[in-house]
């Protein structure tokens, strides 16, 4: 059966000699090696190198972003357990996973941004901006006043769409080649990068209705309001639409998470786990903030990886009301802040589990039962403190 859609035969396949190095090192990181390489140097090169083609002038990027909204689309309708996902969650999974800002962090991840050929000298201030936000933990970048660059998203998917091309347009063997490139694969019980999603998860479960409304741009600027069941969460304003949505998310999150309570489990009631850790380090500040102990001390326990995708383990130590230092240790994450949150999240748990351990031997105390020494210790230590903080407050 002859196939529709074939590569062209006109496309130039003669290498420039300046690119080969480029070439070869990206095709070592996509793990495809190209018979056309020529090809592959116009998904490298940027519309601002005018003595060369672009991937603009063939349309590469477009037909990446096509094939991998495609391809995730597929790969998620056709899971191996058959879970049924209704459009809107079809949509968010597709959005999460190929969105600019996702593409643009698989630039960095992998280090293709090194292999850009352009000619404009903002590019490399903006780029440089956007890595250092990313190591620094700020997935969402737009809370750090820092905007992901399209042109990394532009490579990433020009560089699939020649692949695609090569592949005679198959798109199962895209997947099976670009799809360790763009993991982890964000699916619903994990999706954590991005405060618009979890704002929408965190309605759906728990029965709310939410609106993001955009006002009048002035000035180049454009505002987002949150309103959840009718009420305004929060408010951003940024200089693009997405970004103004981003911080009015975040801000509503925050809200919300404050006003949630949480459950034993150390989880937020009528949410899954994820929403919690995205917001532990702000949590636990709060818990130390109310019962007037220190700030909690963040730590840099490890830090392995290579340069360009660093992965960070971080401790947390917490002094309780009876002077008992609290130490934990985080999980392995590729970003500080996640790794910070993993160590916030896991505090918050021990002194649950400290607090419940202690309220239990109050209680009996309070019914008839010997206390322990430690006990009465305890008490003490926390009356007398809570005098010294009240002689300095009124003092």
């Amino acid at each position: 059966m002859k196939k529709v859609f074939t590569t062209p035969t006109s496309l130039d396949r003669e290498l420039s000699p300046e690119m080969k190095d480029s070439v070869t090192a990206v095709e070592k990181i996509v793990g495809y090696n190209f018979k056309n390489k020529k090809l592959l140097e116009k998904a490298l090169t940027h519309p601002s190198f005018r003595w060369s083609a672009s991937y603009k002038s063939l349309g590469l990027a477009t037909l990446g972003d096509s094939a991998l909204d495609h391809a995730v689309t597929n790969h998620f309708f056709c899971m191996a357990d058959h879970r049924q996902f209704s459009e809107g969650q079809l949509t968010l999974l597709r959005s999460a996973n190929v969105s600019n800002h996702k593409l643009a962090c698989v630039a960095v991840h992998h280090g293709l941004y090194c292999y850009l050929r352009h000619n404009e000298p903002a590019f490399d201030d903006k780029i440089g901006e956007f890595i250092e936000a990313v190591i620094n933990g700020a997935e969402e970048v737009g809370f750090v006043e820092s905007e992901e660059p399209k042109v990394l998203a532009d490579i990433v998917e020009s560089v699939a769409a020649a692949i695609y091309i090569e592949l005679n347009f198959d798109l199962d063997k895209l997947w099976m080649k670009f799809k360790p490139l763009l993991e982890p694969i964000y699916t619903l019980e994990n999706l954590q990068g991005h405060p618009v999603t979890i704002l929408k998860e965190f309605c759906e479960k728990n029965v709310k209705r939410l609106e993001v409304r955009l006002r009048d741009e002035t000035g180049n600027i454009s505002i987002a309001d949150v309103y959840v069941d009718g009420q305004l969460n929060g408010s951003g304003s940024a200089k693009r639409k997405n970004t103004a949505q981003r911080i009015a998310a975040k801000q509503a999150i925050q809200k919300l998470s404050q006003s949630m309570v949480v459950n034993n489990e150390g989880t937020t009631a009528g949410n899954d786990n994820s929403f919690l850790i995205e917001e532990a380090m702000h949590e636990l500040h709060v818990r130390c903030d109310k019962k007037r102990l220190p700030k909690p001390d963040y730590k840099e326990e490890k830090v392995s990886g290579p340069s360009h995708s660093p992965k960070f383990v971080y401790s947390v130590q917490v002094e309780t009301s009876d002077g008992t230092v609290k130490s934990v240790k985080g999980d392995e994450k590729s970003r500080i802040q996640y790794a910070k949150n993993s160590a916030a999240h896991k505090m918050i748990l021990t002194l649950q589990e400290y607090d419940n351990v202690i309220n239990t031997k109050e209680s009996d105390f309070e019914m008839g039962y010997i206390p322990s020494l430690y006990t009465l210790e305890a008490k003490a230590y926390r009356v007398i403190r809570s005098l010294l903080v009240f002689c300095f407050e009124m003092g």
